[in-house]
């Protein structure tokens, strides 16, 4: 008789321990790995929106300082107007605010216009800059009362809880962002 139970070349199983093992250490980097990435993905996102807040701040100064007029930066859901309630993170624009009122007008030119943040993220000022930022002709931060405007905007992540970044803005109208933890934004319903 032939024995029929011949081995082919090159096959070869595994066991269910071996199977049992591979799937355990799978397991364990999944769990290390999934919320690391999910941190890195989160405080990307931070910068990403610190640094484009940071740059439109740079922007408006140097905007004012080149067009001898005012320079206003102010919270906008639509990308054309002004918001007086909620917070930084529904958007914001960049315009010449001809007439001095802290809000776009008819004739006003936006210079530039950015979107919603992500879900997760709130991005808030404190009273002086809770809902406009202007700047003068000579690049320092101006109220349109005429009183110089500093403050500080926290940019907050859901996830992970508590981290987050502050773009401090001094009445020279420099601006400087830092890491922070701990942050935390109330939601703002009212103007200044």
């Amino acid at each position: 008789m032939h024995n029929t139970h011949k081995k082919l070349p090159g096959c070869r199983g595994v066991t269910l321990i071996e199977l049992l093992v591979a799937m355990s250490v799978l397991t364990v980097l999944l769990a290390v790995g999934v919320p690391s990435f999910s941190q890195f993905t989160a405080n990307t996102r931070l910068n990403s929106y610190a640094n484009t807040m940071f740059s439109h701040l740079a922007l408006a100064r140097s905007e004012a300082i080149k067009r001898n007029t005012r320079v206003v930066i102010c919270k906008s859901p639509d990308g054309s107007t002004c918001a007086n309630l909620g917070d930084w993170s529904q958007g914001w624009i960049v315009f010449a605010d001809l007439d001095n009122s802290g809000s776009i007008n008819g004739g006003e030119q936006i210079i530039t216009a950015t979107p919603a943040l992500s879900t997760g993220f709130s991005f808030c000022g404190n009273s002086h800059v809770s809902s406009y930022i202007s700047y003068d002709a000579l690049g320092m931060t101006k109220r349109t009362s005429g009183a110089f405007q500093a403050g500080t905007i926290k940019l907050c992540s859901a996830a992970p809880a508590g981290n987050g970044r502050s773009i401090i803005l001094s009445g020279s109208g420099r601006s400087r962002i830092t890491q922070i933890t701990g942050c935390s934004c109330p939601n703002l319903d009212a103007s200044e």
